[in-house]
């Protein structure tokens, strides 16, 4: 159900911008699950992926500047090139989906994906990659991110998994995260899927975006690390949960 009324329509909106900030500050990445996780109460899917792509843009745009020393372009290139294939794929498949399957596959993913990293402390895997893995992550990565603005969390997960320094993790799924945006964002705006309500909306948002980004990266070196990521990802199984009803 979509939640038209004003005052929970902004609250809403707000809301997500100001923990997606929050997060992004704070991590680096998940930008796009808050803002799944709220947003889809109040817009339809081809209206909010592009606001959150969009979204996400502007709030990663500072940590890539003070990770510039530590970007691998030879590290990054497959995920990029093929992350960029898989957006107009990704597209397609947002135009032609029934909102309601939508929203019950990203209820699905949030509530497994909340509930995996949950989980996480009770097990413990290293992957090995080569450049072959690294391009299927990428095209599918594409694929979700100009589906459901979600491209960045299987490369997130990907180099985790390989038990990388966090300097190195961070140096590659942000600026992929980055540079797919600008694309999705370019693809977008030739497809015509950009309106007047969506340019509204973002004025909105951008102090909210902006102070929430700002205070993640501030409480992120004094609270303590695992109740906040605790605490979001609650917020995001609860938020997917919602979307299954």
């Amino acid at each position: 159900m979509i939640i038209s009324e004003p005052i929970f329509y902004l609250l809403i909106l707000l809301t997500g911008a100001f923990l997606a900030g929050l997060v992004t500050g704070a991590t680096g990445f998940a930008g796009g699950l808050i803002l799944n996780a709220f947003w889809l109460h109040i817009m339809e899917p081809n209206s909010a992926i592009p606001l959150i792509i969009t979204s996400c843009l502007l709030i990663s745009a500072a940590p890539i500047y003070k990770l510039r020393k530590t970007l691998d372009f030879s590290k990054l290139r497959p995920f990029i090139i093929f992350g960029v294939v898989g957006i107009p794929c990704g597209m397609l498949l947002l135009t032609i989906t029934d909102p309601r399957i939508f929203k019950a596959s990203i209820g699905i993913f949030l509530v497994l994906y909340a509930l995996l990293m949950l989980s996480s402390n009770n097990f413990s895997i290293k992957v090995n990659t080569n450049k072959s893995i690294d391009s299927l992550i990428g095209l599918i990565s594409g694929l979700m991110g100009g589906f459901a603005a979600l491209g960045g969390l299987l490369p997130t997960i990907w180099v985790g998994l390989q038990k990388l320094p966090k300097n190195t993790q961070r140096g590659t799924y942000e600026p992929f995260i980055f540079i797919t945006s600008i694309i999705a964002v370019i693809s977008f705006a030739v497809a015509g899927l950009y309106t007047i309500q969506m340019a509204y909306d973002l004025l909105k948002i951008l102090t909210a975006l902006i102070v929430g980004s700002w205070l993640g990266v501030k409480i992120y070196h004094v609270l303590d690390g695992e109740v906040f990521r605790k605490t979001i990802l609650g917020l995001i199984l609860a938020a997917g949960m919602v979307l299954l009803i």
